[in-house]
C-alpha cells in the first residue's frame, strides 16, 4: 500500500513519455508498453526521490527547513544534471508569471468582495444608527408608520 502512494500517476507519466517519444519520432506514432511504462515511472519516482534528498541536504546545510527552488538547482548541480536547469528555471518563470497573474485576479476579487461587504455594512449602519433621527424625520414628512409597528398594518 505504501508503494502505491509513492507511484506517480499512470496517465500523467503516459502522456509525458508519448509526448516526448512523438517529438523524436518522424511519424509521431508511438507505443509504449506497459512494462516500459511502469520502468518510467519507477525510474521518474527514484529521480525524484535522490534529487529531494540531495535539495534537502542542501537545504540542512543553509540552517533553513524548507526547500526552495535554488536548493533544486543547487541538487541538479550537485547530481550531475546541470542540463536540466535551464529549461527547469524557463519552466519556473513561466509557472510564477501565471499564477502572479492569478494572484492578482485573486487579489483584486477579494478587495472588491471587501468593498461590496463594507457598503452593504456601510448601507445598513446608518439606517440603524441613524434611524432614530434622520431616518424617523424623512418617513414623518412621507406620512410613512415604519418605525412605528408598520409591520402591524399588514394583518
Amino acid at each position: 500500500m505504501a508503494a502505491e502512494a509513492e507511484e506517480l500517476p499512470r496517465t500523467i507519466v503516459r502522456r509525458v513519455v508519448k509526448d516526448k517519444l512523438s517529438r523524436c519520432s518522424e511519424d509521431g506514432d508511438i507505443t509504449v508498453s506497459k512494462d516500459s511504462l511502469l520502468a518510467f515511472s519507477e525510474s521518474a519516482r527514484i529521480f525524484i526521490h535522490y534529487l529531494s534528498a540531495t535539495a534537502n541536504d542542501i537545504c540542512k546545510e543553509s540552517k533553513r527547513q524548507i526547500i526552495n527552488a535554488e536548493d533544486v538547482f543547487k541538487a541538479l548541480e550537485e547530481t550531475e544534471f546541470p542540463e536540466f536547469i535551464r529549461p527547469l528555471k524557463a519552466s519556473l518563470e513561466e509557472f510564477r508569471k501565471k499564477n502572479a497573474g492569478k494572484k492578482a485576479a485573486a487579489v483584486s476579487k477579494e478587495k472588491e468582495n471587501v468593498a461590496k461587504k463594507k457598503r452593504k455594512l456601510e448601507g445598513e449602519s446608518p439606517d440603524k444608527e441613524e434611524g432614530s433621527d434622520k431616518a424617523e424625520g424623512s418617513e414623518k414628512d412621507e406620512g410613512s408608520d415604519k418605525d412605528e409597528g408598520g409591520d402591524d398594518h399588514m394583518d
